[in-house]
């Protein structure tokens, strides 16, 4: 199976892939945005993702407690004052997108309303992803769909009926490239929060390739992740001792994104072989298993016997263990000194 994601080619041999999601880490400056995105190549990201969206495309501005958050890090803020904020002002997209193919990092982002979709599609984004809290927003991932364009569908908060429900709908439209990203949606989240097996679970059930939305602080998360089978990540992404953002408490800031590139490649490399292989490093340490001695010295047409060999270490070019009960009545075929190794053509 192979899932093909703008330049990038998913199967079960490649290597995982991360996403860098700048979000609202730009702290409402472009230029800041554009340093976050060159960063986030240098540090070895392998595609940058944004978030389209206005507070009107999301949320009512209105007082009612109901419009408040009411737990986590922005807790009692208004929805609408948030996203004001937060939001990644249409006006720059098409200048993100042309920065990114600048540097070398291929962009794409979350449409949260079918006029954010219009738009991005005017900008040729090549890639979609449906967030966590749209999932069951079916209009929106419908028109979504119909751009023809690979889906990463984000799935915080849902369970495997309405996951589903989203997918039938991509389906429907003909449109079958797409791909699932595991998410817990708490900010950040803790490892106890994580049930990592849900990747192998949506990987059968949807016959999809999955990843994961990280909002943890703990790298470990990640490397568990990728034997689960984790195929890309998703981490929000800051600059280097940036102290500003509303995602800051569960953002990669600066060579924390190299570090983490590093920690799922390695555990990719250390999974990647999918039959029984022992690497080439441990050769060197064969010599210290265990071979036949002789351990006393022995006469021409000695018979061979437990006083005489013992299995010991190191091997050494001796006879292996499993010969021991073979050798013994068997005699010698000269005369031997003791602490040597015992070889077949020592043996009548």
């Amino acid at each position: 199976m192979i899932f093909n994601l703008g330049k990038f080619k998913i199967s079960e041999n490649s290597r995982p892939l991360l996403i860098a999601e700048i979000s609202c880490n730009h702290c409402g400056s472009l230029e800041k945005a554009k340093k976050i995105i060159l960063e986030a190549k240098k540090q070895g990201a392998d595609l940058v993702k944004f978030q389209t969206y206005e507070a009107s495309s999301m949320t009512i501005n209105s007082n009612r407690n109901i419009f408040k958050i009411q737990r986590g890090i922005w807790k009692g803020k208004k929805l609408w004052d948030l996203y004001n904020e937060a939001k990644t002002p249409f006006s720059w997209q098409k200048e993100l997108f042309k920065y990114a193919k600048k540097v070398g990092i291929l962009a794409f982002s979350t449409p949260y309303d079918i006029k954010a979709v219009e738009l991005l599609e005017k900008l040729n984004c090549p890639i979609y992803k449906v967030a966590s809290f749209e999932l069951t927003d079916l209009p929106l991932i419908k028109r979504i769909s119909k751009t023809n364009k690979p889906i990463i569908i984000s799935t915080g908060m849902a369970n495997l009926n309405e996951i589903n429900e989203a997918t039938q709908v991509i389906k429907k439209t003909n449109n079958n490239k797409f791909i699932i990203l595991y998410c817990v949606s708490n900010y950040p989240s803790e490892l106890k929060d994580f049930h990592l097996n849900n990747i192998k679970i949506l990987k059968k059930r949807f016959k999809c390739f999955v990843g994961l939305s990280d909002h943890s602080k703990d790298l470990s998360v990640a490397s568990m992740a990728v034997a689960m089978g984790a195929k890309i990540f998703e981490k929000h992404v800051a600059l280097e001792n940036q102290k500003r953002g509303f995602d800051i408490s569960f953002s990669l800031k600066g060579n924390e994104i190299g570090k983490f590139v590093k920690k799922i490649n390695l555990a990719w490399k250390s999974i990647k072989n999918n039959n029984y292989a022992v690497d080439n490093s441990q050769n060197l340490m064969k010599k210290y298993r265990r071979s036949i001695f002789i351990v006393n010295d022995v006469h021409r047409n000695e018979k061979i016997s437990e006083k005489n060999i013992r299995v010991l270490r190191p091997d050494v070019g001796g006879l292996k263990p499993k010969h021991f009960s073979k050798v013994i009545g068997k005699r010698f075929k000269r005369s031997l000194k003791k602490n040597q190794p015992l070889r077949l053509n020592m043996i009548k």
